[in-house]
């Protein structure tokens, strides 16, 4: 079994233990209720009690392995909170901050399920195989197999795994997962390709430039995985100050003790202390504004740039950027027959109806916006990323490039 997916086996089972523990300690608080409302005191008591010290035993195990770890944080207090609401009989106020403590790790836990869809659709594009020439003949191969010098052959619709460079022909890539450009691009016979890349064209091959640990698209899943793992500034000062707070906290808790000579006041001051929104609210923010990020095609750093954001009042982006929602839409029909626009439009469209291109796709969506009636095409036959041809109501109909309908031209 591999590092990762172990590590992935963990994470799931550490989220069903926390839900566990919640569904715990809601039932105890619910069925201590229930026992109070019967006027059976002893049980509700018995049963606040029992929910409580088991997520106080949770807490102290996570806390144990922290300390191991050389972290320090904030969740001592609420462990604080719990433990002196048992030794001073309020099973109540212990079983409402547990369920505020267990509460929020499920919180956390679901905004890191959503950030990992978000990011997953990313990572899973990472190609895990590749054909390689050895011998003359092709190999399925481990992408951690492949060295700079390979030949690969890269087939329709596969995920380039290694920057490299075009070989004999000419490569029709997506590069809309890198670079948010819907169009595709034509690279040629010694032009290089990028990692990450789709081929929406016929099968090519490429000599590989990098081992593919070094490639461009592993620098953006390991850039993904850092920006998962990074803790925003915010989150770092509570880190850092959390021995402060801690002190702070124990001194005006003993304060209220001293003062009004009931341990119960020291307890208040705990409950009040426990930092579950410091503790929960910023890790749930960023999380989540990563995965939204990474929805968007937006690879962010970390959270620290993030935060930068609220400050930022002018973005200048470089000569070479481009903004873009990755799709084309269809502006304007101009004609040179004596066709009127909508029908040229509709023939286009209704050829283009078994095409992928994203051409085709904004021409078939601009169509069906205007109302208009498509037929099915028959005859159909496409050259990858130049163009297509058909029948369309008895007529032979071709769609594409410059370079496609002159060489249809050039044959006729």
């Amino acid at each position: 079994m591999s590092k990762s997916r172990l590590f992935e086996l963990l994470f799931q089972e550490g989220e069903l233990g926390k839900r566990l523990l919640l569904g715990l300690i809601a039932f105890a608080l619910l069925a201590g209720t229930a026992n109070w409302l019967a006027d059976r005191p002893d049980l509700s008591a018995s049963s606040w009690a029992t929910g409580t010290a088991i997520i106080l035993a949770s807490l102290l195990t996570e806390i144990a392995i922290s300390l191991g770890k050389k972290e320090f944080g904030l969740d001592l207090i609420a462990a604080l909170a719990m433990g002196g609401a048992l030794l001073l009989g309020e099973y109540l106020t212990g079983s409402i901050v547990a369920l505020m403590y267990t509460g929020g790790q499920a919180l956390e836990d679901f905004a890191q399920r959503r950030a990992r869809r978000e990011l997953t659709a990313l990572l899973n594009r990472v190609p895990r195989t590749a054909a390689r020439y050895v011998d003359g003949q092709l190999q399925e191969v481990s992408i951690e197999e492949l060295n700079p010098g390979d030949r690969i052959l890269i087939r329709r619709g596969e995920v380039v795994p290694v920057d490299g460079n075009v070989i004999g022909g000419m490569a029709v890539l997506d590069e809309s997962a890198l670079t948010g450009e819907a169009m595709p691009i034509r690279r040629r016979s010694g032009e290089p390709v990028t990692s990450g890349t789709t081929n929406a064209g016929d099968a090519f091959e490429i000599v590989a430039s990098s081992a593919a640990s070094d490639s461009t698209y592993a620098a953006i899943v390991r850039l993904v995985a850092a920006a998962k793992a990074a803790k925003a500034p915010i989150v770092r000062l509570a880190d850092r100050y959390a021995l402060v707070f801690l002190a702070v906290t124990l001194l005006l808790a003993g304060g209220a003790w001293a003062i009004s000579g009931e341990p119960v006041r020291a307890l208040a001051v705990l409950v009040i202390a426990t930092p579950c929104p410091l503790i929960l609210a910023v890790p749930v923010a960023i999380i989540s504004g990563v995965s939204r990020c990474a929805g968007k095609g937006v690879l962010v750093k970390g959270g620290g740039a993030l935060e930068l954001l609220a400050r930022m009042k002018t973005v200048i982006l470089d000569k070479t950027g481009t903004i873009t929602d990755g799709r084309a839409r269809l502006i304007e029909v101009k004609t040179r027959t004596d066709l009127e626009a909508l029908e040229v439009l509709r023939l286009a469209a209704s050829l283009d109806q078994g095409s992928h291109h994203v051409i085709a796709r904004a021409l078939v969506a601009a169509a069906r916006e205007r109302g208009l009636e498509l037929v099915a095409p028959s005859g159909t036959r496409e050259a990858a990323g130049s163009g297509v041809t058909g029948n369309i109501d008895s007529h032979e109909i071709a769609v594409g490039g410059w370079d496609f309908i002159d060489h249809l031209l050039a044959r006729d």
